[in-house]
């Protein structure tokens, strides 16, 4: 055995120090080195021989000489995942899934065995659950199969052993932050722990050419808990969001080698698991109240999909010297910036206001598009003037006070006439720049986020 040491990992980057430091030298996170004791390493080879079966090295080619295979993806028949993915899963590939705790991440990888396991070999490793743990949940998501192996093992030799014996078609790992590679000393769930173990599952997925999807605890600030350089290593990494009390799942890709990280799955749980939702739109907005002020309908894009969104605002006096600003699915340096912009440009005084935002379903609108519908919801609860149901609104605002156009207006307007709305506030150069001008749906084109508040009161019957 090696002699013990003691070093100081940082937990963001994997930077390593035989001293404690504030500030990680290499990433600049503050706070983030943990002691760890371990036996003086061994070289890289000799830790994992026997383990991983290393490639013949290839010589230097030209790149017009490689010969590529066409690209092959087993489809989950999960259209939300495979939307997400790319149209499915590739062979050989890394793919590492995140979220909160209960988000759903192990009822997702039940439910692709559930629709996979029919015409292939499935290893779901758990180091969480027991083998009837494992049983018990697969039964309330109806999901048997000869075809799914399971194995609560938490030591990666283990797995790899399981690996070469059973040779699976797809290996499921929940979670990397259980496994434990006994050549390092260290605990399972550190830093060194799970690069390492991250590092040997994406070799034999390479070597053996079968897909690895890899589950990720995520720590106190929503990242994956971890070195960042775990998801440089893997090939996809897709993130859970949305609040565990409300049943609406967002599935978002921020990394994919192998597709668009625009695209976002939605999902609801219910107790027979993740259900998918088709049409998100219709969903989010088929409880909608009517006939109350604070209330505007924006639609966002996600990828290729237009999605339409519920902005909520509520704006009441304070009871405070400093009035309140709450922000839930909206950055709250952008609610501040517009309440600024419509004090300055278009008169409305929210001083003495406290102003809560609030996004139905879960939803994070991070597109400037959104910011129109915000600045009416403001006004609407300000004024306490209705917004009509019919109406969508969408547009950067500048500071100025002015429209901005934003890209993609035709599939926008094209996804409201579907849903049935009936006019839509938008800014003028959007018009401008469209194919067509025959749609059934009223434009109505501004340029200032006073002129748009003015078509509410339109529509509403009020004086301008």
């Amino acid at each position: 055995m090696g002699k013990l040491k003691s070093i100081y990992v940082c937990s963001s980057c994997g930077y390593e120090s035989p001293k404690w430091y504030g500030k990680c030298p290499e990433c600049g996170d503050w706070n983030t080195f943990t002691e760890e004791v371990r036996t003086e390493e061994l070289p890289s080879k000799q830790k994992t021989a026997g383990l991983v079966e290393e490639p013949a090295a290839d010589s230097v080619m030209s790149i017009s000489d490689v010969l590529v295979e066409d690209e092959y993806r087993y489809v989950t028949g999960i259209s939300e995942l495979d939307r997400v993915l790319g149209g499915g899963i590739v062979k050989g590939s890394v793919t590492l899934l995140g979220g909160d705790p209960g988000i759903g991440k192990s009822t997702m990888l039940l439910q692709i065995c559930g629709r996979l396991c029919d015409k292939m070999k499935i290893l779901y490793v758990s180091g969480e659950e027991s083998k009837a743990q494992l049983k018990l949940r697969a039964k309330r998501l109806g999901v048997s199969s000869k075809n799914l192996l399971v194995a609560p093992y938490t030591d990666l030799g283990q797995v790899i052993n399981a690996i070469t014996t059973e040779n699976p078609d797809m290996v499921m790992i929940d979670s990397i932050q259980t496994m434990n590679f006994s050549a390092i000393s260290s605990s399972s769930g550190s830093v060194t722990q799970v690069k390492e173990c991250t590092s040997i599952l994406t070799k034999i997925a390479k070597n053996v050419e079968i897909p690895v999807i890899i589950v990720g605890h995520v720590n106190k600030d929503g990242a994956i808990a971890g070195p960042k350089v775990m998801e440089h290593i893997v090939d996809t990494v897709l993130y859970f969001e949305g609040e565990r009390t409300m049943s609406y799942r967002i599935l978002r890709a921020v990394k994919n080698r192998f597709g668009s990280t625009n695209e976002i799955g939605v999902f609801a749980m219910d107790e027979n698991g993740l259900k998918e939702v088709e049409n998100p739109s219709t969903a989010l907005l088929s409880e909608r109240p009517t006939n109350v002020s604070g209330t505007c309908v924006s639609c966002i894009i996600e990828g290729t999909r237009p999605i339409f969104a519920e902005v909520q605002a509520l704006v009441a006096k304070t009871g405070f010297g400093v009035p309140r600003r709450t922000s839930t699915g909206f950055d709250l340096n952008r609610t501040a910036l517009l309440i600024a912009v419509l004090e300055k440009r278009a008169g409305y005084y929210f001083g003495s206001m406290d102003t809560y935002i609030n996004v139905i379903g879960g939803l994070k609108l991070d597109e400037p598009a959104a910011d129109l519908a915000v600045a009416i919801a403001l006004i609407s609860s300000l004024t306490d003037t209705v917004v009509d149901s019919s109406i969508v609104a969408f547009g950067e605002v500048g500071l100025g006070g002015e429209l901005r156009s934003v890209s993609h207006a035709e599939s926008r307007i094209k996804e409201a006439e579907k849903l049935g709305f009936s006019e839509i506030i938008l800014p003028k150069q959007c018009i401008d720049k469209l194919s067509k001008n025959d749609y059934s749906i009223k434009l109505s084109g501004v340029s200032n986020v006073s002129e748009a508040f003015s078509v509410i009161k339109r529509k509403e019957g009020r004086p301008e």
